[in-house]
């Protein structure tokens, strides 16, 4: 099991926000909590590849944005975000080196990796925010698969509302959830932020910030694993963001 990550940037406080006011980031602080965040991959088992620093691109260490990995294929996503874009090129070089099969969402329509949640052999792909239903279009085409738009208007992507669980239930917090009813099981949590990472059919990773959530899930008879991201969720960052899990 791989993952590629990308290390913060020195301006990474000057990070793009949409639905939450700015306030102070650490980024020292920030910086330590990546290094806990890949420690946690690394120790469930997960061998990670660094992607090249991109230190004059804010939003680089949201890895998540600029590529969709399926099935040996990644498509390099076009962001919605114009400033955004300087980011690709590394990442494009770390999937070559890969030997991955790479093709491209093409312009004008544009694609962020945080719309796109995979449950099962179907694709949810946010649309309304960063991410274009022209692009949904397009990711059917290139991968093959079943795309299904969500309206999207809450949040900055799909992932910052909407993530699911190892049995393929969708969570998320109502009231940032556009229309529950597109997915066949969706089980509401208590907080926002709740998002996981599936880390194997019995464990995921999630952000320290919501206790009620983790207890659910504990309930349910999962593994949690907790990390603290506090200085990227005041970027509107979330566990699904920091990481490309390659399944």
């Amino acid at each position: 099991m791989r993952a590629f990550v990308r290390r913060p940037s020195p301006r990474l406080a000057e990070g793009l926000l949409t639905h939450l006011d700015r306030s102070t980031v650490d980024v020292d602080l920030a910086r330590r909590q990546w290094d806990g965040y890949v420690a946690a991959l690394q120790s469930a088992g997960w061998e990670t590849i660094e992607v090249p620093a991109a230190p004059d691109q804010p939003d680089s260490v949201f890895v998540e944005d600029v590529m969709v990995w399926w099935q040996g294929t990644a498509v390099v996503t076009f962001p919605g975000a114009v400033q955004r874009r300087g980011e690709l090129l590394g990442a494009e070089a770390a999937l070559r080196d890969l030997g991955a099969n790479v093709v491209h969402i093409e312009p004008p329509d544009t694609l962020d990796g945080g719309d796109v949640l995979k449950i099962g052999e179907r694709f949810y792909v946010g649309v309304g925010g960063r991410s274009t239903s022209g692009a949904c279009d397009q990711l059917a085409a290139l991968l093959r698969v079943e795309v299904i738009p969500v309206p999207t208007s809450k949040v900055l992507h799909l992932k910052s509302a909407v993530t699911a669980l190892p049995d393929g239930t969708a969570v998320g917090y109502l009231p940032l959830v556009d229309d529950a009813t597109l997915f066949e099981t969706f089980l509401a949590v208590p907080e926002p932020g709740a998002e996981v990472v599936v880390i194997d059919d019995q464990t995921v990773l999630m952000a320290t910030s919501t206790p009620r959530t983790r207890e659910i899930f504990e309930q349910r008879g999962l593994r949690v694993i907790g990390v603290d991201i506090s200085e990227f969720e005041k970027l509107e960052g979330c566990v699904t963001c920091l990481s490309v899990r390659l399944r």
